[in-house]
């Protein structure tokens, strides 16, 4: 029995099929079957039903299974406690984000920190702010960024990474947001807004913002959820209305759409972002220099650095 054997066994549990199992770990797939072959009988235990197809993993199978993963993550712990007593950045992290965040800062401040950090290794998902917290409870992340304050997240670390200004994004005057002027909440036509799902915590950010109600532009036999802001400014462009829109959001658009990105009235608001995590691990000095390369870009980037007595924080819940 040896470490590669559980890995195998890891590989083919998740991709129920051995040719993909033998892929993703860059072997053969007759090596990767003759190896969980030689497992099984040494343990004499059948760990896969390779009759089914899917192929099925036996009850015995889960189990050990269970076992083999508990066994990887104390190897991993262990070259990770190496590294870090060589003083060596790296690793395997990870990271819930999610979407309203993972959009803008992936191609910048995560790039930059992989490239700087080449044996870093960070496992992103994007999800919402409720599966980061099962997640991390679970065991299955180390760490999410999430919008804050949150209140399931109280019994978790939090590191601040960044305040984000919150902006409009409106098709035209007609909707109460007048050229080269702020915005006051009140006045903003709340029949047009389109909102993301529910459950997204920077839809209820703009609740808290304006005294919303249901979008007079939805035609009554559409049931509209929209997951990713870029569809509410495809939505907003190609049937009209608004919505909201984080300052680094605004970066992306183009120069025509950037005309209909308006500022809300001082304070303006804001959102607060944090990257949380259960209890500090062996990956702590991962987490710090993420933290830190994040934040530090963010200052350089963001509107809220320039001018932090005019602005005023929303809370996601």
């Amino acid at each position: 029995m040896n470490i590669q054997q559980l890995e195998y066994l890891i590989a083919v549990d998740k991709y129920k099929h051995f040719g993909k199992a033998a892929q993703a770990c860059f072997i053969t797939q007759p090596t990767l079957s003759a190896m969980i072959q030689k497992f099984e009988d040494e343990l004499d235990i059948k760990i896969f039903d390779r009759t089914t197809h899917p192929i099925r993993t036996t009850d015995a199978g889960a189990e050990l299974i269970k076992e083999a993963q508990k066994v990887i993550d104390s190897v991993m712990e262990l070259k990770n406690k190496a590294n870090l007593l060589n003083n060596i950045l790296a690793g395997k992290l990870n990271l819930g984000i999610i979407p309203t965040v993972s959009t803008y800062i992936l191609p910048n401040e995560i790039f930059s920190f992989l490239k700087k950090n080449p044996q870093i290794e960070l496992n992103i998902k994007e999800m919402t702010t409720d599966n980061i917290i099962r997640s991390l409870k679970s065991g299955e992340l180390d760490a999410g960024i999430i919008s804050t304050p949150y209140h399931s997240a109280d019994e978790f670390y939090q590191d601040f990474l960044f305040n984000e200004e919150l902006m409009l994004y409106s098709a035209n005057q007609a909707d109460g947001v007048k050229k080269d002027r702020y915005v006051v909440p009140e006045n903003i036509d709340v029949d047009k807004v389109w909102l993301l799902e529910e459950g997204n915590c920077l839809r209820t950010q703009f609740e808290n913002i304006c005294h919303l109600k249901e979008n007079s532009l939805k035609p009554n036999n559409l049931e509209f959820l929209a997951s990713s802001i870029n569809t509410l400014i495809q939505m907003v462009d190609k049937v009209g209305g608004i919505t909201i829109l984080p300052e680094m959001g605004a970066e992306q658009l183009s120069a025509e759409q950037k005309q209909k990105v308006s500022r809300f009235i001082k304070p303006f608001p804001y959102r607060e972002v944090s990257l949380i995590y259960y209890k500090p691990t062996y990956k702590q000095k991962i987490i710090d220099e993420l933290t830190a390369e994040v934040r530090s870009s963010m200052e350089k980037r963001l509107n809220f650095y320039k001018d932090r007595d005019n602005y005023v924080s929303i809370k996601p819940e």
